[in-house]
């Protein structure tokens, strides 16, 4: 028995019973009793797969259009702490809000035990936003000229719209490969074929969906929070070096598994080595090199733990985060994993990328750390690469297609009318 792992359980059980209530924790695990892979009753694939058949209620008059509002709804998933997906998603909106855009969310969710003000006071405390009206899926919707999905579960509830509205998506990654061959990959995959204007996160997402689903897309690039994200002075550390890795075990495509092989690896060629991992608490997992576990850190205090690292690994087997430009906005050289969805943003000059091998991304890390020429080349660069981006730029690029697209017509898979 693993008695670590099962005091981390219960660390995160009574963490959320803290903040969110007894009552929020019993209904997390009632959705669980009720999940098609429960243990613990009986399957029920119709509930689990239930948003497929979300249609929203909107109000009358239907007349957003025809009015020449500038309103979004927005169709998100559950809100969680600490998500970057979410973290987009209102940086984007704050920014449309200040460009004369109203923005309302919509939860698609119809089983929560949180209210309407509950989820505005968090979207307040965790997002800094707090101008936004809130609606459950289940609940009637005001009318909106444009109304994105922001993932495929939500973009079945936007494609069941039958009002008069422009369809939008806001996607920050290939969602199928989430998942093995099978249903929720097909379901995904399905979702890029409903006819609507993209919005992604990088080149590489758009250039993707353009090719293989004939889809519209509009490519917006990445930026960092200047305030939070800079160089920190830290103490000095002579001969000894610490790398940073980014852990989250549950999802797959951060390779995890993958990272603590090279690791291990690098532990051997520079024995003088400490790993700093954050972004999960990995505590019950057996290591075989020293770790500094910082696990799951507020916002403002990532700067200082990037800072006191020589170097950092950062994997993705899908599209980038924001992490890399984060670390790279602090003055830390970037390791990561050669391929197209990381290349639209990192280079050979700004980063140090190598095949997914154990050998070959070790000997990346190597290089980066006894090579003070190479290591202060590539900080150099990535630092002013990061100084050139611009959420305001980004933001903007958004709101002209927005504004461009609400003064034509509504395109053919889009209802002309409400259905009847």
């Amino acid at each position: 028995m693993n008695t670590h792992l099962i005091a981390a359980q219960v660390k995160k059980s009574v963490n959320h019973i803290r903040q969110e209530g007894i009552s929020s924790f019993f209904n997390i695990l009632l959705r669980r009793f009720k999940g098609s892979r429960s243990l613990f009753a009986k399957p029920d694939v119709m509930h689990t797969y239930r948003f497929l058949k979300f249609t929203p209620q909107i109000q009358q008059p239907d007349d957003s259009l025809n009015n020449s509002e500038q309103t979004i709804n927005w169709y998100i998933p559950p809100i969680g702490k600490g998500s970057g997906g979410h973290l987009n998603i209102f940086r984007f909106m704050q920014h449309l809000e200040n460009q004369g855009f109203t923005n309302r969310v919509i939860i698609v969710e119809d089983d929560s035990n949180l209210s309407v003000a509950k989820v505005k006071s968090t979207i307040l405390e965790w997002f800094s936003l707090d101008n936004v009206d809130v609606y459950y899926i289940n609940a009637p919707i005001p009318s909106a000229a444009v109304s994105i999905a922001t993932s495929w579960q939500t973009a079945y509830a936007v494609n069941n719209i039958g009002a008069k509205t422009h369809k939008c998506y806001f996607v920050q990654d290939y969602e199928p490969w989430f998942y093995p061959a099978g249903t929720e990959y097909a379901l995904a995959e399905q979702t890029y074929r409903f006819g609507f204007h993209g919005f992604t996160a990088g080149s590489w997402l758009s250039s993707l969906l353009e090719e293989q689903f004939g889809m519209q897309a509009t490519a917006l690039g990445f930026s960092y929070d200047r305030a939070l994200y800079k160089p920190c002075s830290t103490p000095e550390r002579g001969a000894a070096k610490r790398v940073f890795f980014y852990v989250r075990p549950p999802t797959a495509r951060r390779a995890f598994d993958l990272g603590v092989m090279v690791l291990a690896e690098l532990a051997k060629r520079i024995p003088d080595l400490t790993v700093v991992m954050a972004g999960w608490d990995v505590h019950h997992y057996a290591l075989p090199f020293a770790c500094e576990h910082a696990g799951l850190q507020n916002p403002d205090q990532l700067a200082k733990l990037y800072s006191s690292c020589d170097a950092a690994l950062v994997l993705s087997m899908t599209n980038l985060s924001l992490l890399p430009l984060e670390i790279m906005a602090c003055g830390v050289p970037v390791v990561s994993n050669r391929a197209d969805y990381t290349e639209w943003l990192l280079n050979d000059d700004i980063a140090m990328l190598a095949e997914p091998t154990v050998d070959a991304l070790a000997g990346a890390l190597e290089k980066v750390l006894l090579a003070p020429e190479l290591s202060l080349r590539i900080r150099e660069n990535a630092f002013a690469f990061a100084a050139s981006a611009s959420w305001a730029t980004e933001g903007d690029k958004m709101a002209r297609r927005l504004q461009y697209i609400l003064s034509g017509p509504l395109s053919s898979s889009e209802p002309q009318g409400l259905q009847k």
